[in-house]
């Protein structure tokens, strides 16, 4: 059987195709570059009671509201000798996030007298569940996985930078 349509319908049809088809979205997926460490400073992290040095690091520095927001994201990995030094403009509880952060590091949060204050061990690549300080900091530093508890790490360490000039 054939149906005969009137010829607006038939021209508002086509146009609805076109425009399906003009709409229509490609997926494609985005590829990020992957971003290198770039050396801003010295970091050394001491033992709170006897004052003895723990690690020396070269650290890469976020301080604005992008690289708060980014920091280790879209990276590949990061050396055990470099860390990420995050510095607030005044203490605050902060709560800190895996997403697009494609390795596991420990997150050591310091308050405003330099010494560690919390930290949490081995947070999962790209989790988006918060990780908070618990108490008002800083400072946060990023290390690889595992460096906390390999320098046994404990709340009241302190630590000391240098930022490169």
């Amino acid at each position: 059987m054939i149906i005969k349509l009137p010829k607006s319908l038939c021209y508002l049809l086509a146009i609805m195709l076109l425009f399906s088809v003009a709409c229509k979205e490609d997926k494609k997926v985005v590829k990020t570059e992957s971003v290198s460490f770039e050396k801003e400073g010295e970091l050394s992290i001491f033992k709170g009671e006897t004052d003895s040095l723990i690690a020396r690091l070269d650290i890469e520095i976020a301080s604005t509201s992008y690289e708060t927001q980014t920091g280790l994201m879209y990276r590949d990995a990061m050396e055990d000798n470099q860390a990420m030094l995050f510095i607030f403009g005044e203490p605050a509880y902060h709560s800190f996030y895996m997403k697009n952060t494609r390795f596991s590091i420990d997150i050591i949060f310091i308050n405003d007298q330099l010494r560690i204050a919390s930290f949490k061990e081995r947070a999962k690549p790209m989790d988006e569940n918060g990780l908070s300080s618990e108490v008002p900091v800083q400072y946060v530093l990023e290390v690889n996985a595992g460096l906390a508890e390999q320098w046994q790490l404990e709340i009241g360490d302190r630590i000391s930078y240098q930022e490169a000039h």
